[in-house]
């Protein structure tokens, strides 16, 4: 009879955070690269505030570590990580490349994702082969000259050659994809692995399951965007122990009473969580916060980011980010630059949450990022309660 451990809902919280390294020092060894490692897979987004998101997270987790070098761990000669679908499009250690060999099968059956595969990919593919490593101005452009999603030819060849492995992503300039075959940058033992879908789910639920300490199903699915087959593989595993997750029940979590509501990573549970936890800004794109309803779930905290959301119709801002102390999700800010100033257009405590108590934590969290990203002041424009304003600016 398997044994299901029982989780406060605060003690699987805090499980959360030291997996995902916000709490102790040991986190913070082996710096950015570690962290991609600890973390599986770090989501890309193309918004810049204070910074792009997966700078964000570094700095999150680590502090103020110079952002060339985030740049380096992630992407680096010869390549120590690609870009890949995952969550989103996220940046994966380059020795999971096999693991994705399930995805890149069914691109290759689809034939299609979001546009028709044009014509005359093979000829994109010997470009790149002979005049190595290409971006999308090489070839062309990416656009058509109408909206985002109006990609040219040459684009969706690309990403096409992206999507089923024959080309590669391990680093960017100007924000712009490069594209080299996986032959030249993929290391040849592990371009030379095809697991199964079985083996792949397998082994990326492990992975999924070490990064997030405590998940249930959804949480999983969510992190890998598993669906129909592959998300039935990754039932049968859980329920045979094949992924080396274990059976836990959550106080407060969603499941059938006298049975397990969630799955755990053996190891997270084997030591109390100990260590000074972070205060930082959490990117929205963060693997922290990016399942909402977790994050509902795990901290108690509605968050939705509202930068699709027309501006009259805005509740917290344009790129609201969390504010992570305690352990606990305090607040928002809707933060921007202004020159050497960093701006807090509106920030908010939680409700029930009081300045007295928290206003320092905000200050720290608003403070550290400013001097991050070369800012040397911070000015509030809107505060919920008000006297936030006088303790963030002192």
């Amino acid at each position: 009879m398997t044994v299901v451990t029982d989780l406060t809902a605060d003690e699987a919280r805090r499980i959360v955070l030291r997996s995902q390294g916000f709490i102790g020092a040991d986190a913070r060894k082996g710096g950015p690269h570690a962290m991609l490692r600890r973390l599986g897979a770090v989501q890309l987004d193309t918004i810049s505030v204070l910074a792009r998101s997966h700078e964000l997270v570094a700095y999150a987790r680590l502090g103020a570590v110079g952002r060339p070098k985030i740049e380096r761990a992630y992407w680096h000669n010869p390549a120590q990580s690609f870009e890949y679908w995952c969550h989103a499009a996220c940046i994966l250690p380059i020795e999971h490349w096999p693991l994705y060999s399930f995805r890149r099968r069914a691109f290759r059956a689809r034939r299609q994702r979001w546009h028709e595969v044009p014509d005359g990919v093979e000829k994109l593919l010997d470009q790149v082969r002979e005049s190595g490593p290409l971006t999308t101005s090489d070839v062309g452009g990416a656009k058509n000259g109408g909206p985002w999603w109006d990609w040219s030819d040459s684009k969706i060849g690309l990403e096409w050659l992206l999507d089923i492995g024959e080309l590669v992503c391990s680093r960017r300039v100007g924000w712009r994809r490069v594209y080299d075959l996986a032959e030249r940058v993929v290391p040849a033992e592990l371009l030379a692995e095809e697991p199964s879908d079985e083996e792949c789910v397998v082994r990326l639920a492990a992975i999924a399951g070490r990064a997030l300490g405590v998940a249930n199903r959804t949480d999983l699915i969510d992190f890998l965007r598993l669906k129909g087959h592959y998300a039935a593989i990754l039932d049968e595993v859980l329920l045979s122990g094949a992924a080396g997750l274990v059976p836990v029940t959550v106080a407060g979590w969603p499941g059938k009473k006298g049975m397990g509501n969630a799955w755990a990573d053996p190891e997270a549970l084997a030591a109390e969580p100990r260590g000074r936890h972070r205060t930082t800004l959490v990117s929205p794109f963060d693997s922290l916060i990016w399942h909402r309803e977790r994050t509902k779930r795990v901290f108690g905290f509605t968050y939705t980011l509202e930068l699709y959301v027309p501006k009259p119709k805005r509740v917290h801002g344009y790129f609201t980010m969390p504010v992570l102390a305690g352990g606990r999700l305090i607040g928002r800010v809707d933060p921007a630059r202004e020159g050497r100033t960093l701006v807090a257009r509106q920030l908010s405590l939680e409700p029930g949450l009081s300045a007295a108590r928290w206003g320092e934590a905000m200050r720290e969290a608003l403070w550290t990022a400013a001097e991050w990203v070369g800012c040397d002041s911070v000015r509030v424009e809107r505060a919920d309660p008000p006297e936030l304003i006088g303790t963030l600016t002192a």
